[in-house]
């Protein structure tokens, strides 16, 4: 599905932050599960809200997303979710849902709900039981507010080794009324997405119900947070949640609602901001790449090659080098299991043409590695086969990347 909507009816918000939909509240500290850094936050809507949810495809699935699963999938309206990082809750066995369903009772009980509109996330380290201890005096403790402050305290809390807060936050018309979607989200390593690769966090004051709204959710995550890589893993634990309390008072929405592609338009750039900045923040990296493919026979087919020239490990590796070494991306092409007629095939960096119709290209390495050295890289890539159009976003793959990722634990 491709919509757009004039840029007189989308702004995007100086405040980036979860709270800036009306109705939502939130917050974050250190409770103990990591040394120093706020590490549990929660997000609170003033009433029951429509719910959807994307979910990790790894086998191996953490605790909470069982807890989370049922909210969404069973009672289809949430009002809260609680959020601690250090510890993913992952390959803990029958205490780890437990422990993840104790989470989710101590929360209602402190908020006066009912347990089945809480949604549980966790993210850290796999495979150690949680030290329930502190979660439960931490969540005593939180005090959601729908400030700037408690914005920020909860971004802080639910990151593991990114190393900036992903918040973003538009406006949009909707029966001649304001409704406001944000975003937050952690996410730098285990990036692979087949579904959904992080934790994110959406929330909105638009009227809709859960089955439209996780209809545009599972259409929009295929475009974003399915079209970036960080290092080919899977985690356990990758979750996407979108909560819309109504609170705007705009009619409900449907794909056949006159302002529905304002809406939909306006998530699908939330939930890309999001998927950008992570693939910007990912371990150890220190640019953004862009692949941008046409020409194709399918948009799907598009999205597929884009995605294997942004995850091969010799193109992340030469844009880390400033090595203008177009044979690795038209390798990766090659082998991404698309249709592509290698006689066609016409391969740009930053602009700059390297092959034309499967002909190489003179070019200026000294061009090219100013290019490189900039902190996003585009690559194009035209096929010449197709109408079919498809992005994906990448980062370089450097040193810091095995040293972040060879101390994990310590």
């Amino acid at each position: 599905m491709t919509l757009t909507a004039s840029t007189n009816v989308m702004k995007k918000l100086s405040s980036k932050n979860i709270v800036s939909p009306k109705g939502f509240k939130a917050a974050g500290l250190h409770c103990g599960l990591k040394h120093k850094k706020k590490d549990l936050a929660i997000l609170v809507s003033d009433v029951p809200a429509s719910v959807a949810g994307v979910f990790t495809t790894n086998a191996v699935q953490a605790a909470p997303l069982k807890v989370t699963k049922e909210v969404v999938y069973t009672t289809k309206k949430m009002q809260a979710m609680i959020v601690n990082s250090g510890n993913a809750n992952a390959c803990t066995g029958k205490q780890g849902v437990k422990d993840a369903q104790k989470m989710q009772a101590l929360t209602a009980e402190k908020l006066g709900i009912a347990a089945n509109l809480v949604g549980v996330c966790s993210t850290g380290v796999i495979g150690e039981i949680m030290n329930m201890e502190p979660v439960a005096s931490g969540i005593s403790q939180l005090q959601p507010k729908d400030c700037l402050e408690s914005a920020i305290d909860f971004a802080q809390a639910i990151m593991t080794t990114d190393t900036v807060m992903k918040n973003t936050s538009y406006s949009t018309i909707i029966d001649g009324k304001e409704i406001i979607i944000a975003g937050v989200a952690k996410g730098s390593g285990m990036i692979e997405p087949n579904m959904a690769t992080m934790l994110g966090f959406i929330t909105t004051d638009a009227n809709i119900e859960s089955h439209v709204l996780q209809a545009a959710l599972s259409d929009i995550t295929n475009l974003t947070f399915n079209a970036i890589t960080v290092d080919g893993d899977t985690s356990t634990n990758d979750t996407v949640v979108v909560m819309a309390n109504g609170v705007a008072g705009n009619d409900a929405l449907t794909s056949a609602h006159p302002d529905w592609h304002n809406f939909y338009y306006t998530l699908k750039t939330v939930a890309q901001d999001l998927a950008k900045m992570i693939a910007k923040d990912g371990e150890g990296a220190t640019k953004l790449i862009e692949v941008e493919v046409e020409g194709a026979i399918s948009d799907d087919e598009a999205r597929k090659i884009a995605k294997t020239v942004v995850g091969s490990p010799l193109v992340k590796t030469a844009v880390f080098g400033c090595d203008a070494n177009w044979g690795r991306i038209i390798a990766a092409v090659g082998y991404s299991g698309a249709t592509v007629d290698p006689d066609k095939i016409t391969i740009q960096i930053g602009g700059a043409t390297m092959v034309e119709n499967g002909e190489p290209i003179a070019f200026s390495e000294d061009e090219l590695i100013q290019i490189l050295k900039m902190h996003e890289v585009k690559i194009h890539v035209s096929l010449g086969i197709g109408e079919g159009k498809g992005h994906a976003w990448g980062c370089d793959l450097t040193y810091d990347y095995v040293q972040i990722n060879a101390s994990y634990r310590s």
